[in-house]
């Protein structure tokens, strides 16, 4: 019986469509451009292999087309007959994940990778912060990551995609040396890895490498395509450095060119939260965000998230409708929280809107109730420096400079130089 790159027997007759899914599999491990093409091309070579039409059906759901996503489990479904047992797992796991039963799903997860440990299509659905475990809303999500991707190490060894998301967990969990040394080693073995270009991206915002970072991301974009699902995100990294550095005109260029609706390619996800994280964080370091901007992000946030239910989409929707003025989108935000995580997307959404109406003192107050466990919205800790960041803001307008100082350097003492806020 044929088998996958790692080692899985597969349930194709045909060598050329079993050597179209080991490359498909690893365009879709490493965020490469066309992954969608590359599933499509299994299915049109042996059109009765299950698991490619399971792996489509992943491809659409990770570039955003939940609706193409279920058509082709239900396929992939229909034709999961004389296929081994960890294939029908396999199958029954995207069924529920494209169906969105996350709950069923990551249960299954975790069943299936107990059994198959080495079928890193499933075990993938639970790594780094936008998966399962990511999104759970849950507390001690960022140790739990950590122990999902320890347990895989002994059946992994040194593979690429492997090393990249435990460096991921390990860079959330503050352990930045280990998670650079590990990192280095899985790029060197896949170089044009987009996941592991942005697990390093990540490390060096936490280590303070703002400079060798902004070199690294900028070399390494240049031979990345614009439709890739990870481009936009990886120019809101560099967007983020350049107004670290003051380099307004180089961020606001990222932004219009790659960022904002309209121009990035990517999730909608990424497209609002990353559009809106960098409108924000150029207010608060004195940059004049245009009324138009804001609402754009909003119309964004209300076509394609009109109704909660994902902490870190809600927030940063709440953030964009705040900002544009919307009470009527933003009020449908705080009055119907959803999710595990739906007290905390409350309260930081009611500060969004006590911000924008500049009521400080109540701003900082709902922010201060959910810093203790703001990992439950979701995000990395890159991401949720938007919500320490506007805690400062709230502290600075009533005149505690000495007590915002002081908390920037307790929390995130890596960026206590960096001037995230005027006046600070």
């Amino acid at each position: 019986m044929l088998t996958d790159r790692y080692d899985n027997p597969i349930s194709t007759s045909s060598a050329t469509a079993r050597d179209l899914y080991v490359t498909a599999v690893d365009k879709l491990l490493a965020g490469a451009p066309r992954i969608v093409e590359a599933f499509e091309a299994i299915v049109a070579e042996d059109p009765g292999f299950a698991l490619g039409h399971a792996g489509l059906a992943r491809a659409h759901q990770a570039t955003g087309n939940a609706v193409k996503a279920r058509e082709i489990i239900g396929k992939a479904r229909e034709l999961a007959t004389d296929i081994t047992e960890r294939e029908a797992s396999h199958i029954n796991v995207f069924d529920l994940l494209a169906n969105g039963k996350t709950k069923d799903g990551f249960a299954a997860v975790v069943d299936h990778v107990n059994a198959s440990p080495r079928d890193a299509m499933v075990a993938q659905t639970s790594t780094s912060i936008f998966g399962l475990i990511g999104f759970s809303g849950q507390p001690g999500r960022e140790a739990e990551m950590l122990a999902f991707t320890s347990a895989l190490k002994p059946h992994y060894g040194d593979d690429w995609w492997y090393l990249s998301q435990y460096a991921f967990a390990l860079c959330e969990t503050g352990q930045v040396d280990k998670a650079s040394t590990v990192i280095d080693r899985a790029m060197a073995s896949n170089p044009r890895n987009a996941h592991g270009a942005h697990v390093r991206s990540h490390i060096d915002y936490e280590a303070g490498e703002t400079e060798l970072g902004i070199a690294y991301l900028n070399d390494w974009l240049k031979d990345y395509d614009r439709s890739a699902v990870m481009h936009g995100h990886l120019s809101w990294h560099l967007a983020l450095w350049s107004l670290q550095l003051g380099d307004t005109d180089q961020m606001w260029q990222r932004v219009d060119a790659d960022v904002k609706p309209g121009a990035a390619l990517g999730m909608p996800i990424n497209i609002l939260s990353d559009t809106a994280s960098i409108l924000y964080r150029a207010e608060l370091a004195g940059e004049t965000v245009a009324k138009e901007k804001w609402r754009e992000v909003s119309a964004y946030a209300a076509k394609f998230f009109p109704n909660p239910g994902l902490s870190f989409i809600d927030y940063h929707a709440a953030l964009a409708h705040a900002m544009a003025g919307d009470g009527d989108a933003l009020a449908n935000i705080t009055s119907n929280p959803k999710g595990p995580a739906g007290d905390l997307v409350r309260d930081v959404a009611e500060a969004f809107g006590s911000i924008a109406d500049q009521h400080w003192l109540k701003a900082e107050r709902l922010l201060t109730s959910c810093m203790a466990d703001d990992a439950r919205l979701g995000g990395s800790r890159a991401q949720r420096d938007l919500l320490e960041f506007s805690l400062l803001e709230c502290l600075l307008k009533q005149g505690k400079a000495e007590e915002a100082r002081r908390l920037l350097t307790l929390r995130r003492p890596v960026l206590a130089d960096t001037h995230p806020v005027q006046g600070l």
